[in-house]
């Protein structure tokens, strides 16, 4: 190009890239990476933007199609930590930030102006993949046609990396076969996409390879790429930033794609703290320890729990962001609450007394049947995950200002609205396993029920069937399993709802539970639904269409299966409309009506309402005011 036309100058190479079809060719013009490597050194500490190199004139557009691993999340609200890190892994290799544009696929299903910037990068990457089926609210994982159309649509060089590496379906759905198919893209990151970012753009195509990152990298990367929340559509009120303490597993269980990482590693406190400060200072304000197999084993020897890492963590998080508004975690094996009861009842504790309530720890059950257990080398039995549950109840059920809050003194308890449990276990059952059987749902329900007949809580029961990846031991058996139970599946799953689920959800948030801060999300039936930033936020709906986008405070009032009611809190009575007021169980129209007619109220009492709630945790009767 010639610089006097103003457009920058690219020295630009022709090479044969294996595109598409495995047998076609195709001549793809590419930037001459070479170039960018001279002045760099070592891991990339010698590089960054006044290092003089042609890395300064490098544009790269990285695109968002969402994770889902068994310990990884990054749906919108949540982002992951695959952008983040490959953000920081560009700009340790000498990339400028501001060089750098991600988008959501959200973002360019919503955009299409949007794609420019797909084409006109010299380097694209795509990051996705769904190694659990899940259904999602706030955004939609890229489809298998979308991932190919970002390959075609891009002009410069293409790369594809996250848990896409390990396969994909013709669907984001459980019971699914997910060999991958050829997606067209220049590169895939078969190691650490932030790895091979980094070599790429360093080295050139020589310096591309499939290897993984060591702490050093992933420590300096998690903080350089913490800028790019700013370019996300939910920055920075409505986004949770999943954080990395290890990957890996010490167990093998046959379905599951986290071992493929090897045996846990652990990132050492003070870098899990520093990254929460960087972004921090970027406006985030909500956050998930939930990139690890097991947090009660963090800093340990990949089993045993380790209280003062947890500590460290835990009180160094609280002294960078103290302002932070969500701390919540994902995944605790019970195996280990049941083999160290009293190390996991201490570092339980610590994680209680740092994490914001509605926290809920993930429990991979997976199955009560025996027989499933041993066929695919699940770690936990179903009394074992039982006594599990009930340790966790007992150290961190507690309501914040309640009266078994174990931080304020027992006479003054209950002064404060009532609050969701500190942490509660969500138990995770998995269906299409290799010895599923009739009884295999039987089995299931009878664990549930027990949990429930004596009195513990679950915040909730996940319930899917298995996708089948190559490398995993379910990859010979695959989804015909699942296929075959379809039928009883369905038919279990409803009745676990409507047994199990309710009067489960009545027992964790029990009307009058005030849930702070829900944003307000969509539109149906005359209603508003919200949730909560957080692990596995209750779904909420608030009578009206009320402006989206907002967050309101909001007392529970009825349940479903896998929702709840609610109602602005405090309700007033002397303001209150007629679908708040019937919103309240036991307040039909003829009552509401009644109450509108004789408002003003000087109290609660005076409205003489007779319901099976106490209505005084959070209604209330506002001064009437009177139009000048």
């Amino acid at each position: 190009m010639d610089d006097s036309t103003g457009t920058r100058t690219i020295n630009a190479a022709v090479a044969v890239v294996r595109v598409g079809h495995p047998r076609r060719l195709a001549l793809v013009t590419v930037l001459s990476f070479e170039a960018l490597s001279v002045g760099m050194t070592g891991s990339g500490s010698g590089s960054g933007p006044d290092s003089g190199t042609e890395t300064d004139a490098l544009s790269v557009t990285i695109v968002d199609g969402y994770v889902d691993e068994p310990a990884h999340f990054g749906v919108p609200p949540y982002i992951s930590t695959y952008p983040r890190y490959t953000a920081g892994a560009l700009v340790d290799a000498g990339v400028p930030r501001e060089q750098i544009t991600y988008h959501t696929i959200d973002g360019l299903r919503d955009d299409p102006d949007r794609w420019r910037a797909v084409d006109d990068a010299d380097l694209m990457i795509y990051l996705g993949g769904m190694t659990v089926p899940g259904k999602y609210v706030g955004g939609t994982p890229a489809e298998p046609d979308e991932v190919r159309k970002l390959a075609w649509t891009a002009s410069g060089t293409s790369l594809m990396g996250g848990p896409v590496k390990f396969g994909v379906g013709d669907e984001n759905a459980g019971a699914t076969e997910t060999e991958r198919q050829d997606l067209d893209f220049d590169f895939v990151a078969k190691g650490d996409v932030e790895a091979a970012v980094h070599d790429l753009v360093e080295s050139g195509f020589e310096g591309f390879n499939n290897r993984m990152r060591d702490i050093d990298e992933v420590s300096r990367w998690a903080q350089a790429g913490a800028f790019i929340v700013e370019q996300h559509p939910n920055h920075p009120e409505y986004l949770i930033a999943e954080l990395e303490t290890s990957r890996g597993c010490a167990y093998r269980c046959s379905f599951c794609t986290e071992p493929l990482y090897g045996n846990p590693s652990f990132r050492p406190p003070p870098t899990v703290v520093g990254e929460v400060d960087a972004l921090a200072d970027y406006g985030v304000k909500h956050f998930r320890i939930g990139r690890q197999a097991d947090i009660l084993a963090y800093g340990g020897d990949g089993e045993a729990p380790n209280p003062d890492a947890l500590r460290q963590l835990y009180s160094g998080i609280r002294e960078v962001a103290p302002n932070l508004e969500t701390l919540h975690l994902d995944n605790m094996n019970p195996i280990t609450i049941v083999n160290w009861p009293e190390k996991s009842r201490e570092g339980i504790r610590i994680i209680a007394e740092h994490n914001t309530p509605g926290d809920t720890a993930a429990f991979g059950l997976e199955s009560a049947d025996p027989v499933v257990q041993e066929e695919n080398n699940l770690n936990v039995t179903a009394e074992e995950c039982f006594e599990a549950v009930r340790i966790v109840n007992e150290e961190a059920g507690w309501r914040p200002g309640g009266s078994d809050d174990p931080t304020v003194d027992a006479t003054t308890g209950d002064a404060h609205p009532r609050r969701l449990p500190k942490l509660l276990p969500g138990i995770n059952l998995l269906h299409g396993l290799k010895g599923e059987r009739e009884e295999t749902y039987r089995h299931n329900r009878e664990f549930l029920q027990r949990v429930y007949d004596e009195g513990y809580m679950l915040r909730r029961v996940n319930i899917r069937q298995v996708m089948s990846f190559d490398g995993t031991d379910m990859s010979d058996t695959g989804a015909e399993i699942a296929n075959e139970h379809k039928k009883l599946f369905k038919r279990y799953k409803q009745q676990v709802r409507e047994e199990i689920d309710n009067p489960m959800l009545e027992r964790v948030v029990p009307p009058g539970t005030v849930l702070s801060d829900v944003h307000l999300e969509y539109h149906q039936d005359g209603r508003t639904f919200g949730r909560q930033l957080g692990t596995y936020p209750l779904l909420v709906g608030i009578p009206g269409e009320r402006e989206l986008g907002r967050t309101i405070d909001v007392a529970v009032v009825d349940h479903g299966y896998r929702s709840a009611t609610g109602v602005p809190y405090p309700l007033d009575l002397n303001g209150a409309s007629m679908d708040e007021l019937t919103a309240i169980p036991g307040v039909g129209d003829r009552t509401a009506g009644d109450i509108v007619v004789n408002r003003p109220y000087e109290s609660v009492t005076d409205a003489g309402l007779e319901t099976a709630i106490e209505l005084d945790e959070f209604v209330t009767t506002r001064p009437f005011e009177h139009a000048d």
